[in-house]
Parts: structure tokens; C-alpha cells; sequence
């Protein structure tokens, strides 16, 4: 059931490794637009391309060997330590770069924090102790030297130690799709998206190795093996014909959100509430990887959201059939066993589980709203004036939840409440609620150990945030 709750419990191994993923996503996220640019480049210009023009695919080479490694590198260090980060962040990826004979995106992804940190550090040390008139002299020569010395650093050590792990990898992935076990990795994407930790293997390992095909072959099927929207559109779709109550009711909206819009989020909480769906995942995405590599299709970019629109943009030149079949065929065999499983399932957990939360909102209503009381005592509806949503990255679900309650409020003419959506990382400490997962809760506890949070389900209906509103409601009263 949602639930909000206060206690601080030590951090789980999840909790970590979700932050991590979404540390790596907001590194590529600001980037994606950058990502885009260079695939559309590349799927018209190359020789294989739309329209094949020999000036215009010498820019392929440079950008993805420059560009997008050092706005990655620039983007880890600005999260860590602001602009100084950011040049720091740069100048060591540079010294990665020229000492690589590959693109250096995780190289890129390890040296922009890595500088961020070194000179965050430095100041730290130096702080109020620089003689007045000397700040300008001591922050420039300070990033010089320091900049200097990674520099060195990555290019004689980060850079072979880097280039030798993608080695590794690649040849590793290299094998399951010499021996046909590319499908394979379904069994660890489909849990890992459902569990939050999608972008640790999508930002982290996909996207860089297929950067690096794609300079060679202008596509690459590593673009697809975890973003393909075609299981989680087959699983909505059984839920919308053999659902019960409420998960029959929602999951049509969530298909549109989901196969549309591109926020997979959206399908969680129906894996969640019936995990043995999660074979239908796991076998949707191995039959699309497995049409894919058949066809030899693959996208010139990552698409990021991962909807339709996004996958039809970013496929190349002769690859249509090919990607739409995937999709087609991981969207048939999702749906059909999706729906073998609610068929056969007697007991109706699903409406037990989306309706037990609703059930125990009345209950608490008549026992003095015990949840919500707790989490909103002694608050003033008066100064009550911050709801902050969040997700991993701050850009899909709790955009959606965010707009969502923003437009609820609105109709209950509730006035004068902030209401926002953040990367947990970034939710503001003024906040007086945090609204996330259930899933995510221990990461948001990582960061914001002292504000109220209420944990949900779903970001549009949940029970929680519909007693919340009436909550809020009767506050404004």
C-alpha cells in the first residue's frame, strides 16, 4: 500500500545503486538534445545515410569523438561543483580523449564528477583564508594547475584503464550476439527497469557502446535491447481487456502516457502489483531484440523518452520494417501472456491490490486520518507551501504527477501551493512534502533525511494523493 512514513532507515544496496543511475542520467539528459543532433546527422549524411553528402559526415567523426564526451564530462563536474566544476570536468576529458582510440563516454562519465570533486575539495581547503585582492589569481592558477595535473592524469591512466574495460565489455557483448544470446539480456534489463535501476544499465553500458557502433555502422541494436516500448504497451494492453476495476480503468491512460509520451514508469506499478507478469516482460523484450537482430535493424541514437516517436525518428535509412516488427512482435507476446496470467489468476490480487489502498484511506479517515495526520500535524495549511514530486531523473513520471496534482488543486480551487517536479538529488530543502515510489523512497531518505515524504504507487490516482488533497482541502477550510 502507498504509505507515508517518516522513519530513517539505513540505505539498502538498491537504494545506492538507483542513485547511481540517476547520477549517470542527469550527466546525459541535458545532453540528449546534443545525442539527437549527432544520430539525425548520422542516419542522413553517412554513405549509407538519407542523403549521403561527403562534407557534411566529417562533422560525424569529430562530434562524437569531441563534443559529446567533453559536454558529458562538462555536465558531471557542473552536479558536483557548480561551473568551476563543469571547466574542470572538460579539461580532463580531454586529456581521456586524445589518449583513447574510442569515444570516451563512461571515461567522460568517471572524469567530470572526478574533476568536480578535485576542485570542490581544493576550495573547501582554501576557504576565507585567500588574502583579499588575490580570489581572482587563486581561482584561475587553482583550476590550471589542478586541471592540469588530471589532465595528465586521465590521458596516462583513466583513459588505457577505461579503454581496456570497454574492451572487455564489447567482447562480451560482442559473444551473445555472435551466438545469438542477445535476447539474454532481457532477463536482467526488464527486472532492472521495473526495480528504477534501468538508467545504470542504459546510460552507463548501452549507450556508450552503441555510440561506438553506430560511428562504425551508422545504427546499432544496443539502442533497443532495454528501451523498446513494445512489452510494456502488450502488458497495459491485457490489463485494459482482463484487468479488474481499477487497473482495468487506468491502464488505457497509461498506455498513451507510456507508448506515446515515452515514460515507462508508467508500467511499473502493474508489474509490481503482479510480479509473475514480469516473465511477460522479460519474454516480450527477448522477442524483440530477437526480431531486431534478425532484420539487423538498430537506431542511430538513444531514444530518450522512449516512445514510438522517438524510435521511428531515430531509425535509419532501410530499417523500418525491421524496428516496427520488433516493437509489433514484443507488444503481441507481452499482451498475450499478460493475459494468460490474469486469465488464469482466480484470486483478483490486482483489484485487492489497487483497491486495498483506497479501502485503508477510508478506514484511517475514520480512525482521524492517522497516515496523512502524521506526516501534516501541526502544519499550517497557511504555510504549507511546497510539494515537491520526484523521480530518477526529474523529467517523466513526476513531471506527469506533478502536472496532475497541480490541475487537482486548481479544480478545488486550493490556491498559493508550489507544486514541482525534481531529480531526487534536487528536490529543494524547503519543501514541506516530498512525493515519490514506493521503490524510491530509501534513495529520496538518502539525501532528505529530514522532510516529510509520502510514498506512492501510481503519480496520477494513487489513494495517498487523493486523501491528501482532500486533506488540503479540508485545511483551506
Amino acid at each position: 500500500m502507498a504509505s507515508v512514513t517518516n522513519l530513517v532507515k539505513p540505505p539498502s544496496t538498491r537504494a545506492r545503486i538507483q542513485a547511481f543511475g540517476g547520477f549517470l542520467t542527469n550527466m546525459v539528459l541535458p545532453n540528449i538534445g546534443a545525442f539527437i543532433a549527432w544520430g539525425i546527422l548520422t542516419a542522413l549524411f553517412i554513405p549509407t545515410g538519407w542523403i549521403p553528402n561527403e562534407k557534411l559526415a566529417e562533422i560525424v567523426g569529430p562530434a562524437i569523438t569531441y563534443l559529446l564526451p567533453l559536454l558529458l564530462a562538462s555536465s558531471g563536474g557542473r552536479m558536483v561543483a557548480g561551473q568551476r566544476g563543469a571547466v574542470m570536468g572538460a579539461i580532463g576529458a580531454i586529456g581521456l580523449i586524445v589518449g583513447s582510440d574510442i569515444p570516451m563516454f563512461l571515461g567522460a562519465m568517471i572524469i567530470g564528477p572526478l574533476g568536480g570533486w578535485a576542485i570542490k575539495k581544493f576550495d573547501k581547503s582554501i576557504e576565507n583564508k585567500v588574502p583579499a585582492g588575490f580570489e581572482m589569481i587563486v581561482n584561475n592558477f587553482s583550476i590550471g594547475i589542478i586541471g592540469f595535473l588530471l589532465m595528465v592524469f586521465s590521458f596516462y591512466v583513466i583513459g588505457p584503464v577505461i579503454e581496456s574495460a570497454n574492451g572487455f565489455v564489447t567482447s562480451a557483448i560482442k559473444a551473445l550476439v555472435a551466438t545469438g544470446f542477445l535476447p539474454l539480456l532481457s532477463l536482467i534489463n526488464e527486472p532492472a527497469k521495473v526495480l528504477f535501476l534501468n538508467n545504470v544499465i542504459d546510460q552507463g553500458i548501452y549507450y556508450p557502446l552503441g555510440m561506438q557502433e553506430t560511428l562504425k555502422a551508422g545504427k546499432s541494436i544496443f539502442f533497443t535491447v532495454a528501451s523498446n516500448p513494445g512489452p510494456g504497451l502488450g502488458l497495459l494492453l491485457a490489463f485494459s481487456f482482463f484487468g479488474k476495476k481499477t487497473a482495468k480503468r487506468t491502464a488505457p491512460g497509461a498506455i498513451i502516457i507510456h507508448f506515446l509520451g515515452g515514460i515507462h514508469e508508467l508500467y511499473f506499478p502493474y508489474v509490481l502489483m503482479k510480479p509473475l507478469t514480469i516473465l511477460a516482460m522479460i519474454a516480450g523484450g527477448m522477442s524483440g531484440i530477437t526480431v531486431f537482430h534478425l532484420f539487423d535493424v538498430g537506431l542511430v541514437a538513444g531514444p530518450s523518452p522512449g516512445s514510438i516517436f522517438a524510435y521511428l525518428a531515430l531509425t535509419p535509412k532501410g530499417n523500418f520494417l525491421g524496428i516496427i516488427s520488433g516493437v509489433l512482435i514484443a507488444t503481441v507476446v507481452s499482451f498475450l501472456i499478460t493475459s494468460v496470467i490474469l486469465k488464469l489468476d482466480k484470486k483478483a490480487d490486482e483489484e485487492q491490490d489497487f483497491d486495498s489502498s483506497l479501502e485503508k484511506s477510508k478506514l484511517m479517515k475514520t480512525e482521524g486520518k492517522q497516515v496523512l495526520s502524521a506526516s501534516l500535524d501541526n502544519t499550517d495549511y497557511n504555510t504549507f507551501n511546497k510539494i515537491s514530486f520526484a523521480c530518477d531523473a526529474g523529467a517523466g513520471s513526476s513531471a506527469l504527477g506533478a502536472t496532475t496534482f497541480r490541475k487537482r488543486l486548481q479544480k478545488k480551487n486550493i490556491n498559493g501551493i508550489e507544486v514541482k517536479h525534481f531529480r531526487i538529488e534536487d528536490v529543494p530543502t524547503d519543501s514541506d512534502l516530498i512525493i515519490v515510489h514506493k521503490d524510491l523512497y530509501e534513495r529520496a531518505r538518502l539525501t532528505h533525511k529530514d522532510t516529510r515524504i509520502i510514498t506512492i504507487e501510481n503519480y496520477i490516482d494513487d489513494p495517498s494523493l487523493l486523501q491528501l488533497i482532500d486533506e488540503l482541502e479540508g485545511r483551506k477550510r
